[in-house]
């Protein structure tokens, strides 16, 4: 069974006090999070692409520095409203004190591709949402998706299973989508149909597993972890 390498859970990595797996918990963070902080960013607070590129980046510095998410406490919410929360304090006080940013706390933050997330926020066009956690929760859930997809690609490859994966993004990601046949997919892949049929339903269970694993690492406990899981499968992840 193939499944991308194992993680622990964020949460504790982040307040661990080992520098090493403080340092890889808050790399899985910034990697689910910066894309929905970003995209958030620009949405609820208005502000132009070079701010929120600042203000992401300071905010996971800042949030490194002094420990903002070791105040989480799972029993009181989920962890995605917290960091929210915490974002929306960050900002309203870099305000308040006239956008004085501290480049501080030792911290390179991974290298973010900003560029993607604008044209993503171009190709969607978002306007003011009414309900902002939804919101926040959609783009963190559409991250959360493509990190998946990116496990699924890297795994399938070296098990050398590459036309299964190319069945998933023909089918399932891409545009065309339904439009195109298991019959149309076997003759451009040199494939029977009943192998189109079991290479996409592995693929599947194996995205699944993956997304899972995912989500796993970033949920403050188990049982947010089962509540988030079965919101997405009440999404439709196969």
């Amino acid at each position: 069974m193939l499944l991308p390498e194992t993680r622990h859970s964020m949460i504790a990595a982040v307040c661990s006090d080992d520098p090493g797996v403080k340092r890889g918990g808050f790399e899985t963070l910034v990697t689910v999070y910066w894309k929905p902080v970003y995209k958030y960013l620009r949405v609820k607070w208005h502000v132009d692409g070079d701010e929120a590129r600042d203000t992401t980046q300071e905010f996971f510095a800042r949030a490194i520095e002094k420990e903002f998410f070791e105040a989480y406490d799972p029993a009181k919410g989920r962890f995605r409203t917290f960091l929210r929360t915490c974002l929306d304090r960050f900002l309203a006080n870099e305000r308040k004190a006239a956008g004085r940013l501290k480049r501080g706390g030792g911290y390179a933050i991974i290298p973010l591709d900003f560029e993607t997330a604008e044209g993503e926020l171009r190709r969607h066009d978002v306007a003011d949402p009414a309900d902002l956690d939804e919101y926040f929760h959609r783009e963190w859930v559409r991250s959360l998706f493509a990190l998946a997809v990116d496990d699924l690609r890297d795994g399938l490859t070296r098990q050398g299973k590459t036309a299964q994966f190319r069945l998933f993004e023909r089918y399932d990601l891409s545009a065309e989508g339904p439009d195109v046949t298991y019959a149309d997919l076997g003759r451009e892949l040199g494939l029977s149909t009943t192998d189109v049929t079991n290479y996409l339903a592995a693929a599947r269970r194996t995205f699944r597993q993956c997304v899972l694993a995912r989500l796993r690492a970033v949920c403050g406990d188990g049982s947010e972890f089962e509540a988030e899981a079965r919101q997405l499968l009440r999404g439709g992840l196969r």
